[in-house]
């Protein structure tokens, strides 16, 4: 049983323990730069600002085995002194990464921003067209601050409909084309079909998953960087 199955068998409505980490009015503390030697010392290489919710934030598992790190380690071969940051917080929406962006904007100066959220608008069944806007504006005002943007997609399971499951999917897609961003269709699409890779809740990825997601990822991200470089 894989990530879609597992979320199949539940209700949104059961999946609110996901939450209870949220606090928006201290969004900014999350945001942990993080260079490829871990220390998070100031580089002069590009800085790479990731927004997102569980699944960037490492949830349940020790910071540095998370994608982010990882890809900290692995972008240094080719971007010396590249600084990601880590600007994710478990069960953020797209709501609430749209108003945390402008602040990490201002304070991290992004050359590269990361929008990995929509999988919580999904589990709760957010209208799909709202979501999709407020991807449209994280992207906008990243390029408008100087920085490309780069949408990771998700996908949820059919139980929800037909209807929403195939408009939640799309909307990743249409927001990217609206605004040029750079696009992965489905972040979690190695390990999607495969229970070993998810810890017990079937839904959050474990340590031995995070090098398979950068694996899947880093294409698309060092792609990116090199159009933010090019800025």
């Amino acid at each position: 049983m894989g990530f879609l199955t597992a979320l199949s068998s539940r209700r949104p409505a059961g999946l609110r323990i996901i939450f209870w980490s949220v606090v928006l009015t201290v969004a900014l503390a999350h945001g942990r730069p993080t260079s490829a030697d871990g220390t998070g010392a100031e580089s002069e290489g590009p800085v790479v600002l990731v927004l997102g919710d569980s699944l960037s934030a490492a949830y349940g598992l020790a910071e540095s085995d998370g994608w982010v790190s990882l890809a900290a380690e692995a972008l240094a071969k080719t971007w010396p002194g590249v600084q990601m940051v880590n600007a994710s917080i478990s069960g953020d929406t797209t709501a609430g990464g749209m108003r945390r962006l402008p602040a990490a904007l201002e304070r991290f100066k992004p050359d590269l921003v990361i929008i990995e959220l929509g999988g919580n608008d999904g589990l709760r069944a957010y209208p799909t067209n709202a979501m999709r806007d407020n991807l449209i504006a994280m992207a906008e005002a990243a390029q408008n601050s100087g920085a490309a943007a780069l949408i990771f997609g998700m996908m949820i399971p059919s139980n929800y409909g037909p209807a929403y499951t195939e408009s939640f999917s799309d909307a990743f897609g249409e927001a990217a084309k609206a605004t040029g961003a750079s696009f992965l269709p489905f972040f979690l699409e190695p390990i999607a079909m495969d229970r070993n890779y998810f810890q017990r809740d079937g839904i959050h990825p474990t340590a031995e998953a995070q090098p398979l997601l950068l694996e899947h990822a880093l294409p698309v991200i060092e792609q990116a960087l090199e159009r933010a470089t090019a800025l």
